[in-house]
Order: structure tokens, then sequence, then C-alpha cells
């Protein structure tokens, strides 16, 4: 396991915005947790709060009441800990692509010679090799996604955020990037928290999974996921898998019980 990976706890979280002069309340006492190492997903209707939580996680927002805690300790100062990546790669057009994976380091003022050397080591891992010096507008789709990813992962930081980074892609290469994500995490053992709406994507790569209700969101089921890694494209055929799926499905549609306010 990666000794810079953080446990994180989420407990009780509320947070609500103020939205054309009315209080709109988006999370509404939300607990959660992800073990060092552990890939973690949420799962839950359009703009109910998955953004937002992991807003919060990353120290770019503070809730209104809750606590988050990194190994146990609570911590106001969340800012750097964290790599996050939102679903468009956000890549500079007019730096390459080595310029732009080495941002985080440059930012923070990070010796760029040894990390430029650690990231010319990883562009093979990441399907990149020979592509350093092209610019953003030269790379596929899934190129320009696995680019970014491999800037979220030189922060160096223990826990990744991953906000459907594969969301706008076509269904063969999201499916081949879910099977090279596992590989990378494998490689890292970084603790993941990863926001998808696609059902099957969140059983394929997860430890444990999250359904959050319509907003204010709270958690209505929490499933762990015992399927066996590493995880092959044929286990979605799986009776398992299926049982599994049916299960989240049946939670976003509301057919579980919402639990009742603390």
């Amino acid at each position: 396991m990666n000794p810079l990976a953080h446990a994180i706890e989420i407990e009780g979280l509320r947070k609500a915005y103020r939205v054309g002069g009315q209080r709109l309340q988006v999370l509404d006492g939300l607990s959660l947790r992800a073990e060092r190492g552990e890939f973690v997903t949420l799962i839950g209707p359009s703009g109910c709060g998955k953004s937002t939580v992991l807003s919060l996680v990353a120290g770019l927002q503070h809730p209104d009441e809750g606590q988050i805690r990194f190994d146990g300790a609570v911590t106001e100062q969340r800012l750097g800990r964290c790599g996050w990546m939102p679903q468009r790669d956000l890549l500079l057009p007019w730096r390459t692509v080595l310029g732009n994976v080495l941002l985080a380091p440059e930012v923070h003022g990070e010796g760029l010679r040894q990390a430029r050397e650690e990231a010319l080591r990883l562009l093979p891992l990441f399907g990149l090799e020979g592509f350093g010096d092209s610019y953003p507008a030269a790379l596929s789709g899934g190129m320009r996604q696995r680019a970014a990813l491999l800037r979220t992962f030189l922060t160096r930081s223990g826990v990744l955020l991953l906000d459907e980074p594969f969301g706008a892609l076509d269904a063969l290469t999201r499916a081949s990037l879910q099977e090279w994500l596992l590989r990378v995490w494998h490689e890292f053992g970084y603790t993941v928290l990863f926001i998808t709406h696609d059902v099957e994507e969140a059983l394929f790569l997860s430890d444990r999974v999250y359904v959050l209700t319509e907003r204010p969101a709270r958690v209505c089921l929490e499933l762990e996921v015992p399927l066996p890694r590493p995880r092959e494209r044929d286990l979605i055929l799986s009776p398992e898998f299926a049982t599994l799926k049916h299960r989240l499905i049946d939670a976003l549609r509301g057919e579980l019980p919402r639990p009742s306010a603390a």
C-alpha cells in the first residue's frame, strides 16, 4: 500500500448554498468512509451534491456542519492533500503533455528535474510514450484523460478525487480506460473517491459504493463489492455482478427506505 494514502471519514456533513435569495440545502447529514488504499464510488441523481462532497474533502469549501477526518484526525487545512480531476481534462492548450503533467510540482516549487524524470518514466504506463512533446490538440479523448490523470497522480497526494473522468468518452474508450485505471490504481495504491452515473462502472471499479438520495443528499445504501481482484471485463456478465447491479438500481430508483434525519 502506498504510504502516502489516507483513510477518509466523513461524518454528518451538511452544506447549503444561497441561490436566488433562497437557501438550497445540498447535503443533509451525509456520512461515508474510505479506508487507506480503497477505491470508493459515489453514485446518485444529477445535482444531488456528489461533486460538493469532493469539493469539501479537497478543502475548496467548508461544511456548514459535520467533520472530515484524514486518518482519524480532523483538519481544516485540506488544500493540497488531495489530487483532483474533474470531468473535463482542463489541459492547457499552449503547453505540451509533459508541460501539463508537471504543473503540480511546478506550482508547489518542487524540483522540476526530478519531477520531469518521474513523468518521463510514467508516460508509458499512462499510454503516452512518445507524446511528451505533443500538444493537447493532437491527442484523442482517451489520451487527454490519461494525461490529466497523470497530472493528478503527480500531485503526490494520498487521496485522488475523480469526478466522472470518463463521462464524456465513447463506450469502447471508456471500457478500456476503466481497465487501465484499475491497473494504475493497483500500481500506486492511493485512496480513490470516484463519481459516476454508470452503475456498471461503479461496480467494476470499486471496493465500496455509496448511493446518495436526491438533494438534499444522504446515503441511502452502502454496498460492499466482494468481487475478486484483479477484475476482467467478463466479470460484468456474472450472476454475482448482476445481483449487485440490481441492488444499486433499486436504490437509485428509491426502492429502499430513505434514512431518517439525525
